[in-house]
């Protein structure tokens, strides 16, 4: 069909862009490295500091699927409509995707331009048809990166991009679907504020466990590793002397439900647990009816 062939058409030349866009990257990498070998060492540092750098972890255009929008991995999977694939792959059942893709992703991904250092922002024109990836396939590369541990490289053979493109989109997408969020009343993170939660919370907990009498959610920590940083403040306030290596701390609760009530996220995991979780035992004292406690093992703050 014609607009098939646009399409692909549009496609090709884009790839094409993306294609130099490596080239030139890699010459770069290998400039560098060849520098700092005759810096280092002369003729043989250089060689084998040129060596390293062609065999940097990343793919181009020609190992990976043609058409990033045609028989990739991703829109086999989306195609499913599977809640356990959803889950496995992205966290989210088939139905939660939907809902924020139609809540504000695919309108404000449309709208908005892909940021690019070579493009001023405030002048670029979006240009939906001749992305790589639509709305859909922009929301579900978010979700597979926030929820799993794998190499960038699974991301571009999964979805068929460069590695380029693949930080471009992750930039963009991650920052509207933060936007959209904020704007989302059922992905709000909030204490209860009426007595009839908490009642509503204990009740669906003692019908289970009814020794829990005023319990109204489960609280749990949470420490995520991270890079060493080369600055050595952060690197001082990441390290955990108690389990000697560098780390986030974060704090969940959870009402029965399964939805946050309360998160800490992001602190430095040089800081005491009692620290960290200092604003919520402030909602417990002040803005918890007596006799309703969160339940926790003997290591929770």
């Amino acid at each position: 069909m014609p607009e098939d062939n646009d399409l692909e058409a549009v496609l090709t030349l884009d790839e094409v862009l993306e294609e130099m866009e490596e080239e030139d990257l890699e010459e770069e990498e290998e400039e560098d490295a060849l520098l700092a070998g005759f810096v280092l060492g002369g003729t043989e540092e250089s060689h084998r500091a040129r060596n390293e750098a062609r065999r940097r972890r990343y793919l181009t255009r020609r190992e990976l699927l043609p058409n990033p929008r045609k028989d990739t991995p991703w829109q086999q999977l989306y195609a499913s409509c599977n809640d356990r694939a959803f889950i496995t792959t992205m966290g989210i059942d088939v139905s939660t995707f939907h809902f924020i893709l139609e809540h504000g992703f695919q309108r404000s991904w449309q709208m908005h331009p892909i940021e690019r250092v070579d493009v001023d922002p405030s002048t670029a024109q979006p240009c939906p048809p001749r992305r790589s990836l639509d709305a859909a396939g922009a929301l579900g590369l978010v979700f597979h990166w926030l929820t799993s541990s794998m190499r960038e490289t699974s991301l571009q053979q999964i979805f068929a991009l460069t590695p380029a493109t693949t930080n471009r989109y992750l930039q963009t997408g991650i920052e509207t679907l933060h936007n959209v969020l904020l704007t989302i009343p059922d992905a709000l993170i909030s204490w209860p504020t009426h007595m009839s939660e908490f009642q509503e919370y204990s009740d669906l907990i003692t019908a289970l466990y009814p020794l829990l009498v005023g319990a109204f959610g489960t609280v749990d920590g949470l420490n995520l590793p991270v890079q060493v940083s080369a600055d050595q403040e952060i690197e001082n306030a990441t390290y955990n002397g108690w389990l000697h290596d560098h780390f986030v701390s974060n704090i969940l609760t959870f009402c029965p439900k399964g939805t946050l009530l309360h998160a800490v996220l992001n602190a430095p995991g040089s800081w005491h647990d009692s620290h960290v979780a200092r604003d919520l035992y402030d909602l417990l004292l002040t803005k918890t009816p007596p006799g309703y406690y969160l339940v926790a093992d003997t290591a929770c703050p």
